[in-house]
């Protein structure tokens, strides 16, 4: 029963977070048409961003302690991103997205280090996406000796993708989307598996 509603649950997050892309996209690109290119400047060199966000996170433990039918709301802050621009269309980046999430009353996070890949489709309207390390830790303000202090590490994908409402000389102003699914290896051979789902703000610098 309970393996029946977590896979319900799966497939309602993969048909319903395609459609959410694909119709911020088309906003976006709508958005791009009417507003023109305004205050535009060449791309290159580093780059810098944070973000803060807010959106649901959905865990699932190997060991039923918890299972992905316990979606839970959650901030994304702050998440960083560090890159350099390979030309004026494409950057390689090292992110790190991450969610605030309850366990057992405790308080942890899910997040990442990813390697990846930023691409302009547009002038303001970028893709982005990678795979790489996922890290499962407790929140930094809820540690306690031998109590919600173990650090669990495994491999995790990210999609977003964001189009910049303002921008001036080299700094810019986002809105954001983002996706991430990871799997975190606990002791004992269990697993705790993530996928999040946020809408934010970035801060860039490039």
């Amino acid at each position: 029963m309970k393996t029946s509603k977590t896979n319900t649950f799966v497939q309602h997050i993969k048909l319903k977070v395609p459609v959410i892309i694909f119709t911020l996209m088309a906003s976006m690109t709508f958005a791009q048409n009417n507003l023109g290119d305004q205050n535009t400047s060449p791309r290159d060199g580093f780059i810098f961003e944070f973000g803060l966000g807010g959106g649901v996170i959905s865990i699932e433990d190997s060991e039923g302690m918890q299972t992905f039918d316990e979606a839970q709301g959650a901030i994304s802050f702050p998440e960083l991103k560090f890159g350099y621009m390979l030309n004026d269309e494409l950057a390689i980046t090292a992110s790190m997205p991450g969610m605030i999430y309850e366990f057992q009353g405790r308080d942890r996070h899910f997040g990442g280090i990813i390697p990846s890949l930023q691409y302009w489709v547009k002038e303001r309207w970028w893709i982005h996406g990678g795979l790489g390390l996922a890290i499962d830790s407790p929140a930094l303000y809820d540690i306690e000796d031998d109590l919600n202090d173990d650090w669990n590490f495994g491999g995790a994908v990210m999609a977003s993708t964001g189009y910049e409402v303002y921008k001036k000389k080299n700094f810019a102003l986002n809105i954001q989307s983002k996706l991430v699914m990871g799997r975190a290896f606990l002791e004992g051979d269990a697993h705790r598996d993530a996928v999040t789902f946020s809408v934010g703000l970035g801060f860039s610098w490039l």
